[in-house]
């Protein structure tokens, strides 16, 4: 744990898991909320949740879901685990890194993620991860906001990508969408919205 934690992603989402959920909200009440509902609602099975961080996609999941959720960050998790005690759910929470889970090949129905490849060190090898743990027939499910189509903003997200990553964790210049190819991934589905995506993705095995 104290290896995971002195990195600095698990350092920083430390620090802000107490005002983790206050800096979300807006873009939570601007359609995040939504997109959660309506992309984690299809999950089937036993669920694997990387980053859950503090527990935001726990509503969205079916009544009686199996969920267990892995972070980076011990604090965020503590935050889960109070969220999911005032929601009634029974959900394994636990420290890993998603760049080496801790589980074998193919032991989830659904890996699903929110808001995580633009903050993991290395995102094609955490998708990669959530490709092996994901069972034949499994889908990944992820939100994410990705580097802007527009030139003017995409340089800018670049420019200002090494502050916010410092400070608050993200990236703003991931292109996810491609990392998911790289890692031997295949998106089935796709909902775009501005930055935002709604990607359904299954293993190319």
């Amino acid at each position: 744990m104290a290896t995971l934690t002195n990195r600095p992603s698990g350092a920083v989402y430390d620090r802000v898991a107490r005002f983790y959920d206050l800096y979300t909200r807006p873009m939570e009440a601007l359609g995040s909320r939504q997109a959660r509902r309506r992309l984690f609602g299809r999950a089937r099975g036993r669920i694997l949740e990387l980053g859950i961080g503090t527990g935001l996609n726990l509503p969205a999941y079916p009544a009686g879901a199996d969920v267990t959720g892995v972070d980076i960050s011990p604090r965020m998790l503590d935050r889960a685990r109070r969220r999911a005690g005032v929601l009634g759910l029974d959900v394994r929470l636990e420290v890993a890194d998603i760049e080496h889970l801790p589980f074998a090949d193919r032991s989830f129905d659904t890996v699903a993620a929110a808001c995580v490849f633009c903050s993991v060190d290395d995102p094609v090898r955490g998708l990669a991860e959530a490709a092996r743990v994901v069972r034949i027939g499994g889908e990944i499910l992820l939100y994410e906001h990705v580097r802007p189509n527009n030139p003017m903003l995409g340089k800018l997200t670049d420019l200002i990508s090494p502050v916010t990553r410092r400070l608050l964790g993200p990236d703003l210049n991931r292109r996810t969408e491609q990392s998911i190819n790289v890692a031997g991934l295949r998106i089935a589905e796709v909902r775009r919205r501005g930055i935002w995506r709604e990607i359904v993705a299954t293993p190319d095995h």
